[in-house]
């Protein structure tokens, strides 16, 4: 079961797609943060779905939002990935041990090996103030993301 909005977001210290390491608590008393987590890089949807996020960073980056992507994908497949696809956000690998992350936030697949398409957007005190969750195969919309922004953001128009 996915963490509940109002609750702490668990910390974590992953790899990103140079090999940096990204801890949620280093943002923590300077920005929010919309946690994506996806399935696969390189599959059609979610390379649908972070090409869109790609074209509508704006959105994040004006209101201070930290946009943060994360897969079970390796650190090498992620940077192959956003460089092909030109990504300018991070990418974290929740690669080993495998999907420890997505467990912690409740959106692990265990049959399927990796996370569902599951979103949070985190103040900057760390507390989930929005959350959006896809069915299996089905892409999350920009409008999700404006709409969960709204919740975090009083002055996002």
């Amino acid at each position: 079961m996915a963490l509940e909005n109002d609750t702490q977001a668990p910390d974590f210290d992953l790899a990103n797609q140079f090999g940096e390491h990204i801890r949620l608590s280093d943002f923590r008393g300077t920005k929010p943060v919309a946690l994506v987590f996806f399935p696969l890089a390189f599959s059609s949807t979610c390379t649908g779905e972070l090409c869109e996020l790609r074209d509508n960073l704006s959105l994040f980056q004006s209101n201070g939002v930290e946009l943060i992507g994360i897969s079970v994908d390796s650190k090498a497949s992620l940077r192959a990935w956003a460089e092909q696809e030109r990504y300018e956000f991070t990418l974290l690998a929740d690669f080993w041990p495998h999907g420890a992350v997505a467990k912690e936030y409740g959106v692990f697949l265990e049959d399927r090996g990796f996370a569902n398409r599951a979103t949070f957007v985190i103040d900057a005190q760390g507390v989930i103030r929005a959350s959006f969750i896809t069915a299996p195969g089905e892409a999350r919309s920009i409008d999700e993301y404006r709409a969960a922004l709204d919740q975090v953001l009083p002055a996002h128009v």
